[in-house]
């Protein structure tokens, strides 16, 4: 029987290239010189396409696939498929979540007390010999972690891995949603308003889906709610952050810290955020751990083998 044509639109991991290929017929778009070209050549073979945040289904590529049958986003999220197209056209999308919250929620406790206890700075500060010219003098003070009054803006399936860890630090949870969750721990403190959540908690946590609503979620007002003690972490998208006015704040003192793992324009970083001393910077890894990329994979095929080869419902549709 003919394989089914399958596009990865970019170079994800290796794993889920050799699944794909074993099962399908496949076709790697960020090989072409020209998308316009491949998909000119290839687009009537394709009946899915894999893709993750670096390139998204918007409604060209949609519309350059005229058998497309389903979308299967290497992600939690899937603010990068043009999701009206898809339901007028019947085209099926799937994401990964699940399998990568514990791994985002890690990152974030991580990046929260990389920031509070300067940990790369203290690196740099032995690599660079300075503790050994210093004559061992101790380095300046930092901020602890345990015991800080922590906002979390989302609390889905990251959102409450994050705070059961904070809550192991003896931190206090405070969180905001699009609604009160009933089932979340009576110690928890839920906030209508993202201006009381900043305003009420020493570290924020951004870690919600990207919509029109959460775009630059984070902005001045939200910022200087948090104050100039105040940590900022980001491990949701970067469009979540008004970055203009979050470099302001870290320049002028009105925030303490910052730890981001996504920006506004990846890969490309500001280039005020590289000489901050107050910022720890990850290249948007958050969910890049050896066995996420693995379970995540075999989630991606198994959406498309449930889809084109058995017949079956899909594990994790999300239309």
């Amino acid at each position: 029987m003919e394989k089914v044509g399958v596009v990865m639109t970019s170079a994800m991991c290796g794993y889920l290239e050799r699944e794909l290929a074993e099962r399908f017929a496949l076709f790697k778009l960020w090989e072409s010189p020209s998308e316009s070209r491949f998909l000119a050549l290839h687009g009537d073979e394709i009946k899915a396409a894999v893709v993750d945040p670096n390139l998204a289904a918007d409604s060209d590529l949609i519309h350059s696939l005229p058998h497309l049958e389903i979308v299967a986003t290497y992600s939690v999220g899937f603010d990068n498929i043009d999701l009206n197209r898809c339901r007028e056209r019947g085209i099926r999308v799937t994401n990964t979540p699940d399998v990568l919250a514990d791994d985002v929620a890690d990152v974030a406790i991580g990046l929260a007390i990389a920031v509070l206890r300067k940990i790369c700075r203290c690196d740099g500060f032995v690599r660079s010999g300075s503790w050994r010219r210093s004559g061992g003098e101790e380095f300046e003070l930092t901020s602890r972690f345990s015991g800080k009054s922590i906002g979390i803006i989302g609390l889905g399936r990251i959102g409450s891995a994050i705070a059961k860890r904070a809550q192991a630090f003896g931190c206090k949870i405070n969180y905001h949603s699009r609604n009160q969750k009933p089932n979340s721990s009576s110690n928890y403190t839920y906030f209508s308003s993202v201006l009381d959540l900043a305003s009420n908690s020493q570290i924020l946590i951004v870690s919600c889906s990207l919509t029109d609503q959460t775009r630059r979620i984070v902005g001045r007002r939200v910022i200087d709610a948090l104050g100039p003690e105040g940590v900022l972490v980001n491990v949701g998208r970067g469009a979540h952050v008004d970055e203009a006015e979050l470099v302001s704040a870290l320049r002028e003192g009105r925030l303490g810290g910052a730890g981001l793992d996504v920006y506004e324009d990846e890969p490309r970083v500001r280039e005020s955020f590289l000489g901050m001393k107050n910022v720890v910077l990850l290249p948007h890894v958050g969910s890049d751990t050896v066995e996420t990329s693995r379970d995540m994979a075999d989630l991606v095929v198994a959406n498309l083998e449930l889809h084109f080869l058995k017949k079956q419902p899909l594990l994790t549709p999300v239309i």
